[in-house]
Parts: C-alpha cells; sequence; structure tokens
C-alpha cells in the first residue's frame, strides 16, 4: 500500500523541474525584500588593487524580472548550445547505432569481458576525458547506456555511472584543461598580489591528480557494481538482435573496414591540431599562448567545431560498416540512420526547455553569486588555519557548486580574497585552487543548475523499461552515493598530503 501511495504522489521531472522555477521566483522575492546582498573584492590587473564588488538579488518576481523571462525565454532555449551539441551528437549516433555498428562492436566487447572490467574502463575514461571539455557528457553518456544495453544489463547503469565519473572527475584532470588555465591565471594575478614572482606551473598538480583518478575510478566502480546495478531492475531483452548476437563474416570485415577508416580520418584530425608540422596546426588558434588555449580556447577552430568532428568520426564508422555489411543499400537509408536516434526526441527537447528556463532565470536574479560572495566572506573572516581552513574551503566550495555550477565563475568571485587567505596561512596557491577543486567534484552532479542535469535525466527517462517514472528524487538518489565516496575519497588523499608534505606535482607543494 505504502508503495502504490509513493508511485501516486511521484512527480515527472519535467514537472519538478517547473516547481523548482517558481520557487526560485518566490526565493528571490523574499530575498530582495530582505535587501539580501554580500561584497567581495577584486583584483584590478593593470592597476594592482582591490575593487570591492557588493552582489545583490533580482527579484524576478518584479515587473522588471517578469519581462526578462517573457521576452528571454525562447531565445534562451534557442540559443542553449547543449540544445544544438545534443542534436548533432544523437545524428552521429544515430548512424552506429542503425546501421548495426554499435551491436557488432558492443556485442564482441561485451561479450569477451567481465562486467566490472567494463564499468571500470567506463569510467576511468569518464574521468580522464576533462581536458575535451563538456562534449563527454554528450557522446559518453548514450554510448554508455547501450554498451549495458547489448551488454544484457539496464541502460541506466552506464547512464548513472558515466554521469557520475564526468561530474565526480569534473575538477581533475593530468592535462592541462582551458578551464585549468583560466582559474590559475586568476590564482596568479590574486598571488603576485603578495608574491610578484609568482608562476603557475601547468604540471604543478599532476601527482595529486594522477592519484586522486586511479582510486576514484576503483571507488566509483565499486558503489555502481554494489550499489547502483543492485538498485536497478534487470534489463529485458525486447528485440532478438539484444537477446542472441552471431556476426557473420561480413559484419566482422564491416567492423574491420570501419575502425580503419575511423583511424585514418583521426589521423588526418590530429596531423591538424599539431603545430610546427608541414602543412599541420591548421585547427588551432596561435593568438594564444598556451598549447591548451590553442587548442580548446573558445576561438579555436578545434574547440568550436569538436562536437561536428566527434559527429563525422561516428558517421564514417557508422556508414563504412553499414555498407559492407549491406545494412546501408540507398540513400533512403543512409537518411534514415541519420534521424535514427532523434526520433522520441520530443521530450528530450521538453527536458532542454525546461532545464534552459531554470538556468536562465537562476543566473539573472543573481542568487548563486549573492551564495558564493557569502561564503568568501565567511572563508576570510573565520580566522581558520590549517587543516580547519583547509576543509571550510572545501565545504564551501561543495555550496557554492550547487549555486553556480560554472568554475571561472565562482573563482572569480573567490580567488582574490581565499588566496591571501591561504597564503597568510603558509599554504601555496597551487594547493588553494585544488581544495577549491576538489569541492565542486562532489556536488555538481547533483545540483539541477548544472546544463548538463537535465541531459542526465532524459537518458535516465530513455533507457527506463519501468511503467513508474524515475523522479527528480530518484536522479539525485542514485548520485547521493557517488558524491558521498567522492567526499571522503578527497578528504583522505587531502589528510594525506597535507600530513606528509607530498609534492602536488612539478614545484608544486601544499606549503609555501
Amino acid at each position: 500500500m505504502k508503495r502504490k501511495i509513493r508511485n501516486k504522489v511521484k512527480l515527472h521531472p519535467v514537472m519538478s523541474v517547473l516547481i523548482i522555477i517558481f520557487g526560485v521566483i518566490i526565493l528571490s522575492l523574499l530575498l530582495s525584500i530582505f535587501n539580501f546582498s554580500f561584497s567581495y573584492t577584486t583584483i584590478n590587473s593593470s592597476r594592482g588593487e582591490y575593487i570591492s564588488t557588493t552582489e545583490s538579488i533580482i527579484n524576478m518576481f518584479s515587473l522588471h524580472g517578469l519581462k526578462y523571462i517573457f521576452a528571454n525565454t525562447v531565445a534562451n532555449f534557442a540559443n542553449y548550445k547543449v540544445l544544438s551539441n545534443l542534436i548533432i551528437m544523437l545524428i552521429g549516433i544515430g548512424v552506429m547505432e542503425k546501421s548495426g555498428f554499435l551491436q557488432t562492436a558492443l556485442g564482441l566487447l561485451t561479450r569477451k569481458t567481465k562486467k566490472r572490467t567494463i564499468t571500470f574502463v567506463i569510467i576511468l575514461i569518464c574521468l580522464l576525458s576533462s581536458i575535451m571539455g563538456d562534449i563527454p557528457f554528450l557522446a559518453i553518456i548514450p554510448l554508455s547506456g547501450l554498451i549495458f544495453k547489448y551488454g544484457k544489463r539496464n541502460p541506466n547503469i552506464g547512464v548513472i555511472s558515466s554521469y557520475a565519473a564526468l561530474t565526480c572527475g569534473y575538477g581533475l584532470s593530468i592535462f592541462f584543461t582551458s578551464i585549468d588555465s583560466s582559474l590559475a591565471n586568476l590564482t596568479t594575478i590574486s598571488t603576485k598580489m603578495l608574491d610578484s614572482n609568482f608562476t603557475f606551473n601547468t604540471f604543478s598538480l599532476i601527482l595529486f591528480m594522477t592519484v586522486s583518478i586511479l582510486v576514484l575510478s576503483l571507488v566509483l566502480t565499486y558503489i555502481t557494481e554494489n550499489v547502483i546495478a543492485k538498485k536497478l531492475p534487470k534489463y529485458e531483452c525486447v528485440d532478438d538482435l539484444e537477446m542472441e548476437f552471431n556476426p557473420s563474416k561480413v559484419e566482422l570485415k564491416g567492423l574491420i573496414l570501419s575502425i580503419f577508416a575511423s583511424i585514418i580520418y583521426l589521423i588526418i584530425i590530429i596531423y591538424n591540431i599539431i603545430p610546427g608540422l608541414p602543412l599541420s596546426g591548421n585547427f588551432l588558434n596561435y593568438r594564444e599562448s598556451l598549447y591548451i588555449d590553442k587548442l580548446f580556447g573558445a576561438k579555436s577552430f578545434f574547440s568550436n567545431g569538436f562536437v561536428f568532428i566527434i559527429t563525422i568520426l561516428f558517421v564514417i564508422m557508422g556508414l563504412v560498416y553499414g555498407i559492407v555489411a549491406k545494412k546501408i543499400k540507398n540513400s533512403r537509408d543512409f537518411v534514415d540512420a541519420l534521424g535514427y536516434s532523434l526520433n522520441g526526441i520530443g521530450k528530450t527537447l521538453v527536458y532542454i526547455f525546461v532545464g534552459s528556463t531554470l538556468i536562465s532565470i537562476f543566473k539573472y536574479s543573481n542568487i548563486g553569486n549573492v551564495v558564493v560572495a557569502g561564503l568568501t566572506n565567511l572563508i576570510v573572516s573565520s580566522n581558520f588555519t590549517g587543516l580547519a581552513l583547509v576543509f571550510l574551503l572545501f565545504v564551501c566550495s561543495i555550496i557554492a557548486t550547487i549555486f553556480v555550477p560554472g568554475s571561472v565563475n565562482k573563482w572569480t568571485i573567490m580567488s582574490s580574497s581565499v588566496v591571501p587567505t591561504f597564503l597568510n596561512a603558509g599554504m601555496s596557491s597551487q594547493f588553494t585552487q585544488l581544495i577549491f577543486r576538489l569541492g565542486e567534484c562532489v556536488s555538481i552532479g547533483i545540483t539541477p543548475i548544472f546544463a548538463y542535469y537535465i541531459i542526465y535525466l532524459a537518458y535516465l527517462e530513455r533507457g527506463s523499461q519501468s511503467k513508474n517514472e524515475l523522479s527528480i528524487v530518484d536522479s539525485i538518489r542514485f548520485m547521493l552515493p557517488y558524491s558521498a565516496v567522492t567526499a571522503f575519497t578527497f578528504i583522505a588523499l587531502i589528510i594525506l598530503w597535507y600530513l606528509i608534505n607530498i609534492p602536488l606535482g612539478v614545484n608544486g607543494f601544499v606549503f609555501i
């Protein structure tokens, strides 16, 4: 009886997001009535001086706020980058799936590999993929679901575990990403107010990051197999192709040739991102000084075209396989394959619409920036030292990320005050930035304000065979074990590095 009652009152995720939107509007009204605001300091690097800035709440229930909602909601949805990127990516995935490439490739993979090993590899790839920015959220999550599906397991295990790994590893990278570059620049500016000779080495955190990724991949695999997989129902095969997998010689030939064609394509792409070779480096932005910024900077051809580059890769693999295996016989078959993954995308578009609306309203209300400014003041005024100060920043970063997922946005507010506070406490700027990034990893996967959270919800629904709808509470409940073990893992590693004073990387230390 209790289960029946609980199922009756369970809200669809879209309805839950609409309620959250209404809650944000009301919250902005209440906070504006009480004039809720905080001031913080930023640095004018050209003048070398601190500037005071005040963050205040914008009342979204006022005439001004309502006019913004009505005038910008459609434009925000149309210009929502996730929407266009997702559609383009699904076109490529559709060709691979419709042609039978994924069935053959993933069927061979899952048939000869242990389940736990597959889970570990997916999670490790997700943790290592931060250098590619947000693209893995569009490509790896649906592919992970398909890997588990063709392995005769619940596809949502793949959706949940890949999303968890991507978010829990959001601030981890053995490579220096474009986000890391922007954060390091802010850290450097804040440090040079006290130490004019400071430089941020691109490999200063590599040891800590490497250890964290390896440990976290094992921990998240354990949670997936021993907690999440047991919570989800057994997947029921609904297609004969899913039940029996016996690839023919022509299908194996198609698989080999498709992989060969994709390798040639990747060689061409890679050649064009390597500077210094004859006629190479055409995809780079040479206005930037660092290679990572040349590659993934905002004005880089490679960065702007990355979604399309990956989509073309998927199309090549699917098309070559389909032609050789005689699954794509004419232009009609090819066009049908292009639109295969877009069938039933209507609900996904609704998800994206309400998600983009929530993000735009919340951002415009300025609630997030006010919260981050308040947490910054808390850190500065705490008078904490040592591990107490470290864990205060860690917790504040966790809380701040729930309201402002964007790393650069948060650190712009926090760095000019937090970095000097840690320097005065005897801890390095690199270590300070590291703690900030680790806190982000814990909570970014559970905040509805994160751009790709709504995509995670949409894929959860697409992968569910249950008649009972998955609610937004369910989606968060799946993520909480991952967030908890990630937090405990980072705490253990922080204490270890702090007590033993192990180098964080090249010229990177806990203490100054």
